[in-house]
């Protein structure tokens, strides 16, 4: 057994002059972004990729420094696979789809969050962030658009008349940089939100957990274990996640009154391990210890400057609900912002990416309070509930569904007046306001494709042949099941609800839009025109 080594540094950069810093006055971006972690490096390839150049601004010149965040969910893959960067994850990650939940010893029940076949990514995998942050640098070095300054901290923000002026320093001296827009994706310590003097509204929780990634062989199943007062580690929780590269994550319930810097010496955390995983010899490669926040800003949009990920908006660890919510912000607000910056919507339909992250920070913030009430209740009333809730668990099914040991992250659907509302009733798993489930198709040469792969980062219309191809309006992709693609398995028909002759209008973000059992052009017009926010 050996002490920690944490892995530092998987990938450095060198800090680069750019002709910005000669030029007598600020040059002017359409995009800055601050903050070269997963949320900002999403946002800026998928600009580039939309025609939208981009500058990213970093403080650090390296990634890397322990594993952090590790569980990516089914919807954060496809839109990496959208980004080109979806098979590398998951061909690198750890995938994984069972959880079973533990009381002392025994187990309470266990799920599965992707029971239905049928669908390209995996529920979830694990993959260490500096993977995942390795991976988008290396993809955005392939996009010209891209214009990414290592060591160029941000130390001021001014809001000017149709723009912001920020001002960076760098090993050479300090330059400004003017943008259309700013991109705050610097974190849960974001200094333009700082900068800015905005504050969180929300709950810090006392409780106090560590984790630590341990290097180990283990014939342990690729599962998510948690247990709630197990033998080992008595009267608190714990949980065990395999990730690449033989390493697991083992994060340790400590109670309110731990010394974070105390509890991560290894005179203190080699005794906890060794009780849980007894002789078995591992190395410890990362420790960590936290508390944290359920909060967020009141707005997210302030002027020309834009909140996005962990700088907007903070949870807990349990539900993989913080990586994965920024990435989802990250591609809400791009597409919406590329069609301002191209005159082809109002300025005003940014203030639906505020409606609809703002919707899934509550939803998120109220999953990971419950979370955390359920795994550290802090009154005795409540450990008694919980614990009778964990008793009565594995004879009694309403008990079961009490159990919460970490809602696990899943796409939040948006209830906005992007939306038209439909006319007709249907059923299946496709649902306005939710990214629309995948499935698999057969294309014309009779080859397997999966139905989110063959989407494109624009407007779609699928539509169900019923005679001729439809005459859809300019801006929008026509896709016709039966014709360029059939349903090879029933699973299209079955997760739209689709008869012959229905359309279906997908968003840049694959949310679905407007369905209608008959295709109506007229119709098809006006869910566009709504969905660019061009209708009240």
């Amino acid at each position: 057994m050996n002490e920690p080594n944490a892995r530092k540094t998987v990938f450095q950069f060198g800090y680069r002059r750019s002709a910005d810093q000669d030029s007598r006055s600020p040059v002017r971006r359409p995009i800055v972004i601050v903050g070269a972690g997963p949320v900002g490096l999403t946002a800026a390839i998928d600009f580039a990729q939309r025609g939208i150049p981009t500058v990213i601004l970093d403080d650090a010149d390296r990634i890397g420094e322990g594993s952090r965040a590790i569980c990516f969910s089914k919807r954060s893959l496809e839109i990496m696979g959208r980004l080109g960067l979806g098979d590398r994850l998951v061909e690198k990650g750890v995938t994984w789809k069972l959880g079973k939940v533990f009381l002392r010893e025994h187990q309470v029940y266990s799920f599965d969050l992707l029971p239905e076949a049928g669908h390209r990514m995996p529920a979830f995998i694990n993959l260490q962030q500096y993977y995942l942050e390795g991976y988008l640098v290396e993809r955005a070095a392939e996009l010209p658009a891209i214009d990414l300054r290592w060591r160029n901290r941000v130390t001021g923000v001014e809001q000017q008349d149709g723009f912001v002026r920020l001002t960076i320093e760098t090993p050479e001296g300090e330059y400004q940089l003017d943008a259309d827009w700013c991109l705050a994706c610097d974190g849960a310590r974001s200094a333009v939100r700082d900068f800015l003097g905005l504050k969180f509204v929300g709950h810090m929780f006392e409780e106090c957990f560590l984790i630590a990634d341990v290097k180990m062989s283990a014939e342990y199943p690729t599962e998510r274990w948690f247990w709630f007062d197990p033998p080992f580690h008595s009267g608190q929780s714990a949980l065990l996640h395999r990730q690449p590269d033989n390493v697991w994550r083992i994060d340790l319930q400590l109670g309110p009154d731990a010394d974070p810097e105390e509890e991560k010496k290894p005179e203190r955390v080699l005794p906890r391990l060794r009780r849980m995983l007894g002789e078995r010899q591992f190395d410890l490669e990362w420790i960590s210890v936290y508390r944290f926040n359920c909060a967020r800003l009141a707005k997210f949009v302030h002027g020309r400057v834009v909140f996005v990920g962990d700088s907007a908006h903070q949870v807990s660890v349990f539900g993989a609900r913080g990586a994965n919510s920024g990435i989802q912000d990250a591609e809400n607000l791009v597409w919406k912002l590329a069609l301002v910056l191209k005159g082809q919507a109002p300025e005003s339909l940014i203030e639906t990416y505020e409606l609809e992250r703002g919707q899934a920070a509550d939803e998120n913030i109220g999953h990971s309070t419950r979370s955390t009430d359920f795994i550290a209740p802090r009154t005795k009333s409540e450990h008694l509930l919980r614990n009778a809730v964990l008793e009565l668990a594995p004879h009694a099914a309403f008990a079961r569904r009490m159990v919460n040991s970490g809602r696990l992250s899943m796409a939040s659907r948006y209830d906005t007046p992007l939306s038209s509302p439909d006319r007709e009733v249907f059923a299946g798993s496709a649902q306005l306001g939710l990214p629309v489930p995948d499935a698999p198709l057969l294309d014309r040469d009779g080859k397997q494709r999966f139905l989110l792969e063959t989407l494109s980062d624009g407007f779609e219309l699928l539509y169900v042949k019923n005679g001729a191809r439809p005459n859809v309006p300019d801006g929008i992709r026509l896709k016709v099941i039966g014709e360029d693609f059939s349903d090879m398995d029933g699973a299209f028909t079955e997760r739209f609800d689709a008869t012959p002759g229905a359309a279906y209008l997908l968003r840049p973000d694959h949310h679905l839009c407007a369905r209608m059992r008959a295709y109506d052009g007229e119709r098809v017009r006006e869910a566009l025109a709504r969905a660019k926010g061009l209708l009240k």
